[in-house]
């Protein structure tokens, strides 16, 4: 188990570590380009939190984030299986509310950035982890992805400011890196060859 020791609420973590393993794992989830158990992206979600903040709700929310998106368990299964409000209401605030049914990727796309603007500065910050943990491996393993994705991950930094600065700083290096010329040309260069 690789979760974070916290000095009076390592059991609220473990948890939180073994039911995100569990949910992910009942799907058989990897991660997209290395074939790892699900879990190895929420551990290092949860570690980037715990770099910069030492709450036990937000950690244990870390994760967690991604469950009601990916996984048949919602948030409300979260808060059924005794975590404290506080941390389903985090995962309730990273949850994108957008549906297929929504309309198009564009269109979901401005739905999920709306709720993410009325974020708790927690959630907040919680997405920006997210944001720094996913943005490199996709720009290194998918770079036709990556031209939208990070597309997608600039317009949300526009409303994840009441994040925590270091990470907004961190994760607005990521995106400007992805965009300077260098990058740009190696980019082209790679999609004309």
């Amino acid at each position: 188990m690789n979760t974070i020791d916290h000095p009076r609420s390592r059991p609220v973590i473990d948890f939180a570590y073994r039911y995100a393993d569990m949910a992910h794992g009942s799907i058989g989830q990897v991660r997209r380009f290395t074939g790892e158990p699900y879990i190895v992206h929420a551990t290092a979600v949860a570690h980037i939190i715990a770099s910069v903040s030492t709450d036990f709700e937000l950690i244990s929310a870390a994760y967690l984030h991604d469950v009601d998106e990916d996984t048949p368990y919602s948030v409300h299964d979260i808060n059924e299986a005794g975590f404290r409000f506080g941390i389903a209401q985090l995962v309730y605030e990273v949850t994108n509310p957008s549906k297929a049914h929504h309309g198009n990727r564009a269109t979901r796309k401005a739905m999920d950035i709306a709720h993410l603007a009325n974020a708790t500065e927690r959630g907040q910050t919680l997405k920006l982890a997210d944001i720094i943990e996913n943005c490199p491996s996709i720009i290194e393993h998918d770079p036709d992805f990556a031209r939208t994705y990070i597309r997608e991950k600039s317009a949300q930094l526009e409303v994840l400011h009441r994040g925590h600065p270091a990470l907004y700083k961190k994760a607005k290096q990521i995106i400007d890196d992805y965009y300077s010329p260098v990058t740009v040309q190696t980019a082209n260069h790679v999609v004309n060859d």
